[in-house]
């Protein structure tokens, strides 16, 4: 099951508290104040980890505590520190604050942490407190509330490419012919549910990540279906490949589905249409590929791709074509 967005709750552990303790030993008849510190209660880590691909070990687990500090003790002896906890999510997650409804922290690449609740500190033993003025101490103070927070988690799939076209256009073909990634693919409309992630290998040096993202429809910018827990996800591509499918199974027609996917775009973010974006007709070993291959150069005035993940035509070219958009980006 693939989960990208949970809410959980955090409590970090509670400070031990300082000691009140005086030296008790032979021959020294007045031991002076020795009460320890109180060890710091434990924290609550979130840390982004390669290979960490969903958020679903989260849903199963909503609260998450860590250990409180140790009380000090006689002989300046300090409480031990409570022992923290790591919280292990995917990178491209999204830490907000539920209550207040802020981004806390965007855990984009491998290795990015954030401390998400702040153990107490310890308190102080009454040796803190002894000086020329008062030899005999009777404060000690109590260790410091942890951190409460609960927070919203949401993941946006990082990917070089997001494939992006109506149901059934044939994204998860593609994805699987071109990547050693294994969505499920079958001939009816939403056969993918959430976002697939493969690698395209170009040779040994060249290489980019790309995102299948579940089919959008008319709509989704307004939340129709599923569209914003789909649109969320191609926000991290660097460049989009809008996929059109020569003839529908609904019966639509082919430039209307591409100018509405497009429209959805951008009503969703207009940045999103501003990005780099190639598009390829499927589909191109079933009759009427070329023409409608035809009517969208001339719609668009741009280079359509004319691919089939069946015979393999055009994949290469594509495959290409996306590498050399992906540097152009990096170099502007």
């Amino acid at each position: 099951m693939f989960v990208d967005r949970v809410t959980i709750e955090l409590f970090a552990g509670k400070g031990g508290d300082g000691c009140l303790s005086f030296r008790r030993e032979k021959y020294v008849p007045r031991g002076g104040p020795d009460g320890g510190d109180g060890g710091n209660g434990g924290s609550i880590h979130i840390v982004a980890e390669a290979g960490v691909d969903s958020l679903t070990a989260l849903s199963h687990r909503k609260f998450w505590k860590a250990d409180r500090g140790h009380h000090g003790s006689g002989q300046n002896r300090r409480g031990k520190d409570g022992q923290d906890v790591t919280i292990k999510v995917p990178p491209g997650t999204i830490i907000v604050d539920a209550e207040h409804d802020f981004v806390m922290k965007d855990l984009v690449n491998d290795g990015d942490s954030f401390i998400a609740a702040k153990g107490g500190k310890g308190g102080k033993g009454n040796a803190r407190f002894k000086s020329s003025v008062n030899q005999v101490p009777r404060e000690w103070t109590p260790g410091e509330d942890g951190e409460a927070r609960k927070l919203n988690l949401e993941l946006k799939v990082i990917a070089d490419v997001g494939l992006v076209g109506k149901p059934n256009a044939g994204k998860s073909t593609l994805l699987s012919r071109v990547t050693k990634a294994t969505p499920q693919i079958a001939d009816y409309p939403f056969t993918t549910k959430f976002p697939n992630l493969g690698r395209v290998v170009l040779d040994w040096e060249r290489s980019f990540i790309m995102a299948d993202i579940p089919g959008l429809i008319e709509g989704a910018s307004e939340g129709v279906g599923l569209g914003h827990e789909f649109l969320r996800h191609i926000e991290r591509a660097g460049i989009l490949v809008h996929l059109v499918e020569p003839q529908p199974m609904d019966g639509t027609d082919p430039l209307d589905n591409f100018k509405a996917i497009t429209a959805e775009l951008s009503q969703y973010n207009e940045q999103l249409v501003q990005r780099p974006q190639l598009v390829a007709v499927t589909k191109a070993e079933i009759p009427g590929a070329e023409e409608v291959h035809a009517q969208l150069a001339a719609l668009t005035g741009e280079n359509i791709f004319l691919i089939s993940a069946v015979t393999g035509q055009g994949l290469n070219d594509l495959s290409q074509a996306i590498h050399q958009a992906l540097e152009k980006a990096k170099q502007s």
